[in-house]
C-alpha cells in the first residue's frame, strides 16, 4: 500500500497520519524560527552550554573519548533541537487531529507548556540547566518568547499542511 492509498480514505488512520505528519513537519518549522530567534536574542549567558550541547558533548566523549570542538557545537546543538521539536510537534498534531481549523491560542499554549516542561522543570531537575530562580529574569523571557514563536508557527503550519493533505486527499477520492 503506497502513501496515497493509506491516505485516501477518510478513517481513523488517515486522519492520524495528516495529524502526525502535519505535526511533525510544523515543529521543523517551528523549531527553526525558535533557532532563528535565539540567535538574536540571548537565552544564556555567552560562556554557558546549552542543554542540547551538553548531552551531545556527553555522547559524544563516551563514544569517541572527546567533547564535541568549538566549530561543531551548533551543528551539535542543532542536532537535538530538530528531532525534537519535530517529534514533541509529532504528538501535538496527532492531539489535534481533529481539529482542522488554526487556532493561534493552541499554538501559544503548546510553546508556553514546552517552555515550563522542559527549561522550567526537567531540564534544571536532571541538571542539564540552572534553576530557574538563577537565571535573569530577562534571558527567561527571551526564552518563553522563543518557544511560544514556535508554537505559533508549529500551529500554523501544522493547519496549513493537514489542510493541504485533506484537499489532496478529497481530490483523489
Amino acid at each position: 500500500m503506497n502513501l496515497d492509498t493509506f491516505l485516501r480514505k477518510d478513517t481513523y488512520m488517515s486522519t492520524t497520519s495528516r495529524g502526525l505528519i502535519s505535526g511533525f513537519v510544523g515543529g521543523l518549522a517551528g523549531t527553526a524560527v525558535k533557532t532563528l530567534i535565539e540567535q538574536y536574542l540571548p537565552v544564556r549567558k555567552i560562556e554557558q552550554k546549552s542543554a542540547q550541547l551538553k548531552i551531545v558533548d556527553e555522547l559524544s566523549t563516551k563514544i569517541t573519548g572527546t567533547p564535541i570542538s568549538t566549530e561543531n557545537e551548533a551543528l551539535a546543538e542543532q542536532l537535538v533541537n530538530f528531532p525534537f521539536g519535530a517529534s514533541i510537534a509529532a504528538a501535538y498534531g496527532y492531539g489535534k487531529k481533529d481539529k482542522d481549523e488554526m487556532n493561534i491560542a493552541d499554538g501559544i499554549i503548546f510553546g508556553a507548556t514546552t517552555w515550563i516542561s522542559t527549561h522550567e522543570t526537567s531540564l534544571p531537575l536532571v541538571g542539564l540547566e540552572s534553576k530557574p530562580t538563577d537565571i535573569p529574569i530577562k534571558m527567561q523571557a527571551n526564552e518563553l518568547f522563543a518557544h511560544i514563536a514556535f508554537g505559533i508557527t508549529t500551529e500554523f503550519v501544522r493547519s496549513f499542511i493537514n489542510e493541504r493533505m485533506k484537499r489532496s486527499q478529497r481530490k483523489l477520492n
